[in-house]
């Protein structure tokens, strides 16, 4: 079931956009931190470490969702961010592939890496927006992995990379489920422009939420879809139901009139030369 056909449907782009771009940087992020290694790194190797970072997304998400999601609607939205990474990566290896593939080696790739997923860190008992002994084995055990896929067990730098890659990830996908009110959808602005790449994560990482930090109650959000500039807004679950019918709809007109200004100064500055560099390593 493609993700147009489910609810959340912006979220599970969102996701599946995010993840695709951390595991590919993350893939970056640690060859740089083994040159010599990564000049004898085949192809194939290159892809095996890809898909780990991408198995440590998979179950990040799983995790994060359940505080998020209703308990009944979770299984479907994991489902459907299956198809959606898939259909990501699918659109990304298109020029390697050929005309001629229809995915479904992509498709069977990234089933078999969700299932590895569930088998290899399900075990681990923790909270994604809290620190503790079992979250640091899991992050841990995913950084040796790489560092051994790599030909580089035991390798420090790669090691140390890929944990941060990992943990930086988990505050712009906290972000992403902040953005988006569970069962009620935001109002959205569609800002005409031509597209070539997916736009950058718009909200920063919010902070895990604990008292005395800092929380993310508003955020708005923009990505490219098809030819048009998409802008959307979002608040934090618990803001919206402390907030009285008339200032919630005070909230709505003056967020419309705020997305809708910078969906369209997005859409005018987003393929300038400036970003240029940018989208070609973020496609």
């Amino acid at each position: 079931m493609s993700a147009t056909q489910v609810p959340y449907s912006g979220l599970l782009r969102d996701l599946a956009s995010l993840m695709v771009a951390v595991a590919g940087e993350s893939v970056t992020m640690v060859k740089r931190s083994a040159p010599d290694q990564a000049l004898k790194l085949k192809k194939p190797q290159e892809w095996d470490v890809y898909l780990e970072f991408l198995k440590a997304l998979f179950n990040l998400v799983d995790r994060l969702s359940v505080h998020y999601l209703p308990i009944k609607e979770q299984p479907l939205f994991m489902d459907s961010l299956e198809d959606t990474v898939t259909q990501h990566l699918q659109s990304a290896l298109a020029p390697a592939l050929g005309s001629d593939s229809d995915g479904m080696e992509v498709a069977i790739t990234i089933g078999k890496t969700v299932a590895n997923s569930r088998e290899r860190y399900e075990r681990f008992k923790f909270l994604v927006t809290e620190e503790s002994p079992a979250k640091n084995e899991f992050l841990k055990l995913l950084a040796e992995r790489v560092a051994q896929v790599m030909g580089a067990a035991g390798n420090g730098l790669v090691i140390s990379s890929a944990t941060l890659c990992v943990s930086s990830a988990i505050t712009a996908m906290t972000a992403a489920f902040e953005g988006v009110v569970p069962g009620d959808a935001q109002p959205r602005v569609e800002t005409g422009a031509p597209a070539a790449a997916h736009s950058p994560q718009a909200a920063q990482p919010g902070a895990e939420g604990r008292p005395g930090q800092e929380i993310k109650l508003v955020s708005v959000m923009a990505t490219v879809q098809g030819e048009e500039v998409e802008t959307r807004w979002g608040l934090h679950p618990r803001f919206r139901q402390d907030l009285k019918p008339d200032e919630a709809q005070e909230l709505t007109k003056l967020m419309n009139r705020a997305t809708k200004i910078l969906g369209e100064r997005y859409a005018a500055v987003a393929f300038s030369s400036e970003w240029q560099s940018w989208h070609l390593g973020h496609a």
